[in-house]
This record gives C-alpha cells, sequence and structure tokens, in this order.
C-alpha cells in the first residue's frame, strides 16, 4: 500500500513536471532562457541567472595595464557577444506559428497540419510515407485517410516560404503559382507553361508570355532555401568528442541558465495557498530544466548506439522518429518537434539531430546513403554525357545491392534540386 502512495505521488509529480518539460524540450538551446524567463516571469520564488551574462563574465579578465590593447578587447567582446545571440528563426518554427485559424479551424486540422511539417524534407517537400503519418495521426488519437490529409496539405499553398508542402517542383511552383497575383488569361498560361516546363518556349507566342515567365522565374525551386541553417550560428545541444574508439557524450551546459528556488520570506507564506502554488511551479520548473537534459542526454546515446558506425567514418544506418517515440512513450510527431531546431557537434561537423532519422530502403541501407552516392555520381560524370535515371538506377542497385524502380531514383534526384540528364548536358554545355 505505502508503495502504492509512493507510486501515485511520484506520477503526480511527473505529470505536474510535464507541463512544463515539452515547452522547455522543444525550445532550441539559445532560446531556452528566454522560454523560461516567460513561464516563470510571475513567480516571486525562482530567480533565473543568466549563462550568456556568466560565461561572458568568466571571459572579461580586466587587463593590468588599461590602455594596451584596449580597442582590440572591446570589438573582440562584442563580436562574441554578438557570435552568442544570433538566432534565425527555423523553418518548422516559422511554420507552425502559422497553423492557425481561419486556415485551420479545428484541433484536428491543426494536428494534421503540424504531422505534415513533421514530414517535409530539408527541401521542404513533402515525401513521407503516408501510412507513417496515419499511424502517428492514430497514435495522437485521430483517425484519419489520405484523402483528409490531402485537402489539408493543399492549404499549405498560403503559407509562407511559398511552395512550402508540395510533394515535387513542378505542385511547389504551383503553389507559388496559386498564392501570385496572376489572374484570369496570365494565370492559364503560367499554369500551363509550369506543367511543360521544359518545353516553356513553344509559348512565347502568347500574349503576356514575358510577363507570366518573370513571375515564374521569380518563384523558389527549393522552398526551404531561405532556411537552410548557417553552421556558424549553430550552438549544439550534443557534444561528441572522440579519441580512438572511445565515444564520450556531453551536453553543452554552458548555455543553461541557473536556477535558484528562493524560500518563503515570511512564516505565513507558507500557509498561503498562492504562494504554496508558486513555490511548487517554481520546484516543478527546476525539474522540468533537469528532464531536458536528461532527455537530451539520452537521445543522444541512442543516436551514438544506432550511428555508432557514422561517428567513426561510416554511413548514417536508417533510424525512425517511430524507435525514439516509443522509448519516451510520447507521439513521433511530438519527438519530432522536440528534436527540431536541435544540433549535434562531432568531429564529422554540426549536424541537425533530425538529420540522423533517415528511412530504410533495404536492410541497412538508408536513403540518406543513397543520396548521397548519387550526388557522388553526379559530381563525377562525363559532363558530354550525363548519367540518365536508368543508368542512375543501375550504378545504385549494384552498389548497395537492393531492387529499386527509376522513380524512387527520379524522386531522390528532384529532391537534391539535380536537373535531368538532358538540362544537365545543356547546362554544361553553356558552362564551357
Amino acid at each position: 500500500m505505502a508503495k502504492l502512495r509512493q507510486n501515485v505521488a511520484v506520477k503526480s509529480k511527473l505529470s505536474s513536471t510535464l507541463k512544463s518539460w515539452l515547452p522547455i524540450l522543444q525550445s532550441p538551446i539559445n532560446e531556452l532562457e528566454e522560454t523560461l524567463g516567460k513561464i516563470s516571469e510571475d513567480n516571486p520564488y525562482i530567480e533565473i541567472q543568466s549563462a550568456l551574462t556568466s560565461s561572458l563574465q568568466t571571459k572579461l579578465t580586466p587587463l593590468k595595464s588599461p590602455q594596451r590593447g584596449m580597442h582590440n578587447t572591446k570589438n573582440s567582446m562584442g563580436d562574441k557577444i554578438e557570435l552568442l545571440t544570433i538566432y534565425e528563426k527555423g523553418l518548422i518554427e516559422t511554420l507552425q506559428e502559422q497553423i492557425n485559424p481561419p486556415l485551420f479551424p479545428t484541433k484536428r486540422s491543426q494536428d494534421i497540419a503540424f504531422s505534415i511539417i513533421d514530414n517535409l524534407n530539408s527541401e521542404g517537400f513533402f515525401d513521407c510515407d503516408m501510412e507513417e503519418l496515419l499511424a502517428d495521426l492514430e497514435h495522437i488519437g485521430i483517425q484519419s485517410d489520405s484523402d483528409e490529409v490531402e485537402r489539408v496539405r493543399k492549404r499549405f499553398y498560403h503559407l509562407e516560404p511559398g511552395g512550402i508542402g508540395a510533394r515535387d517542383l513542378q505542385e511547389s511552383l504551383i503553389f507559388q503559382l496559386d498564392a501570385s497575383d496572376l489572374e484570369d488569361g496570365d494565370y492559364d498560361l503560367a499554369l500551363r507553361i509550369i506543367e511543360n516546363l521544359e518545353n516553356h518556349i513553344k509559348y512565347k507566342k502568347y500574349k503576356n508570355y514575358d510577363k507570366v515567365m518573370q513571375v515564374i522565374r521569380g518563384f523558389r525551386r527549393v522552398p526551404s532555401l531561405d532556411f537552410h541553417e548557417d553552421s556558424s550560428a549553430v550552438i549544439a545541444d550534443i557534444i561528441i568528442t572522440q579519441e580512438e574508439n572511445s565515444i564520450e557524450l556531453s551536453l553543452n551546459d554552458s548555455y543553461y541558465p541557473s536556477m535558484i528556488v528562493e524560500k518563503p520570506h515570511f512564516k505565513d507564506a507558507q500557509e498561503n495557498p498562492y504562494f504554496k502554488t508558486k513555490l511548487k511551479e517554481a520546484r516543478d520548473l527546476v525539474d522540468a530544466l533537469d528532464m531536458r537534459k536528461a532527455t537530451i542526454r539520452k537521445i543522444g546515446l541512442m543516436i551514438i548506439e544506432y550511428q555508432y558506425d557514422f561517428f567513426m567514418g561510416g554511413e548514417i544506418k536508417p533510424m525512425k522518429l517511430k524507435d525514439l517515440a516509443d522509448e519516451f512513450g510520447h507521439s513521433p510527431s511530438t519527438i519530432s518537434r522536440a528534436i527540431a531546431n536541435k544540433f549535434l557537434e562531432c568531429n564529422r561537423g554540426i549536424f541537425p539531430i533530425k538529420s540522423f532519422f533517415t528511412t530504410a530502403v533495404d536492410g541497412d541501407t538508408s536513403n540518406a546513403s543513397i543520396k548521397d552516392f548519387l550526388l557522388e555520381l553526379i559530381r563525377n560524370e562525363d559532363k558530354k554525357k550525363p548519367l540518365s535515371d536508368i543508368k542512375i538506377l543501375e550504378l545504385i542497385e549494384k552498389k548497395f545491392e537492393l531492387k529499386m524502380v527509376r522513380r524512387t531514383i527520379t524522386k531522390y534526384r528532384k529532391q537534391l534540386g539535380i536537373l535531368g540528364s538532358s538540362q544537365r548536358k545543356r547546362m554544361y554545355a553553356i558552362s564551357m
């Protein structure tokens, strides 16, 4: 009986802490201090000490001679402050902020929209397995079908950046066309050109051809292009260090603010319901920050376990968000939002944590590995005789010892922003 009461008490504490845990977990590390400040701004018992301020203060060692090198020191410090405070809003966050009424009027349509966002690839196209997305929705209590998901997805043409959420380049251009100011005959002409873009010159005789082509040329070819991360402004949550065959994980603690819970100043404050509630909230917030650290550490350890070969110089292996979701007891979409805008640093560079979650094509081969090989083939191809999709298919099947279909290669090529062989041949000829 005592054990039962203890379990109930622990469960109650966890549930109250979870209310703060999710927003804290989902915050990028360079926004963590701001998030904690908003949650605790009306709490008299908690004090947040800025990690940024303290870390800068430790670097500000006074010079013995104030005159010597004063100007350079000031500039260096300014550069540090600018580097530590730079933050560009990420694509995921930008899209999530737009999932509101009237475009997405119900919680159901919003949840479906969030799942679509979670399944966009790095170029901003929607190329996920529909069955997996429907399974994710079912996990959060939404029984849906592909028709409903498509109806919600088609509303993405209203979102910024333009063309986001489309299945391929052609649909992305149509999304941007639908959001443009072209009307009537000009719209119809633009639609016909987009549907036959390789032969757009055949429409040159049409009235307003030049005007329509100018609009189309202004459309994005890669919807997420403006949001590609600049590694110089990225702050990693997880740091992996390697020595020979050993791998060690550490968290970037220098960016975690300190939280101090103050004791009530008055004896009767402990009996006042308001102050008792605020004191409990303060303690829950401290627990939630500790849970964030523990969660990020566990995610890092799972990545090391699944992707050990990558850290030793190999390729990324298939790893599904569902593996992580099952471990934490949350839906894949919740975990996906949690790891968005978070990065891992290792001796191979800085990587979005999401990049370690790839879909298996066959056995231990991931689509990321195939895309890397495809890029290598294109980089080294004969410029006078570029590789066709059929030839690329043959080389990939031989390299990875698996069977695929040509349309999959075409899809991967388009996702990587690579033109078809005939278009590449013309481009090479022009460049030479």
